[in-house]
């Protein structure tokens, strides 16, 4: 399979720590490609083990279906802080299926729309490996150039209103300096924060 997606992650930890609680996972697999921000919840080496406990279960399953992964992901953190997770499936054919839960924020942009467009995952309450809601997955159609940004609640949430689906500079811009910027212009200094951003590209083989 040729690329499917490109991506870039920016992270930074909370001032004071030596480890962070967010982690971002982009994983290939057979027809697709799975991708990732978690939150593991509070901040230090607690949050960081329940963390990176998720991200090793979403690794190791990343071609099953988001609901599946995110049971697979409550059993294995119980005993931990838990964490927040948004994920996305992201199949060869142009579907993406993607589920929520808890404050990590995921937003597809559609840049080349018309006109662009822009549309954000609708996440549940809840931790995952301590309290679980019902779980409803969303399945969208994914077109060349559209952009989907994963952001943990240590970037400020309003900074979608600076990055307009409409806005020229997204559509050539490189995934990393998307990132970056985010990171550097919205990063808060009282947590832990991911930014993973995605450009679907519909490569086949």
């Amino acid at each position: 399979m040729g690329t499917l997606i490109e991506h870039g992650i920016a992270a930074r930890t909370l001032p004071g720590e030596r480890v962070s609680g967010d982690q971002a996972l982009v994983k290939p697999f057979a027809d697709g490609v799975l991708a990732a921000a978690i939150d593991g919840l509070g901040h230090g080496e607690a949050a960081q083990a329940a963390a990176g406990l998720a991200a090793d279960t979403l690794e190791r399953h990343a071609g099953e279906e988001p609901v599946a992964l995110v049971g697979r992901c409550h059993a294995a953190l119980k005993g931990t802080r838990g964490a927040a997770m948004s994920l996305a499936s992201i199949r060869a054919h142009g579907v993406m299926t993607w589920l929520g839960v808890g404050n990590v924020d995921a937003r597809l942009l559609r840049i080349f729309g018309t006109p662009p467009s822009r549309e954000t995952l609708s996440t549940r309450g809840g931790v995952v490996g301590y309290q679980l809601p019902p779980l409803r997955a969303y399945q969208l159609s994914l077109t060349a150039g559209d952009l989907l940004i994963f952001t943990t609640d240590g970037i400020n949430s309003g900074y979608g209103k600076y990055f307009p689906a409409a806005d020229p500079l997204l559509r050539h811009q490189p995934v990393q300096d998307i990132a970056d910027r985010i990171l550097t212009r919205f990063g808060k200094t009282t947590d832990d924060a991911v930014v993973l951003v995605i450009r679907y590209r519909d490569s086949m083989p």
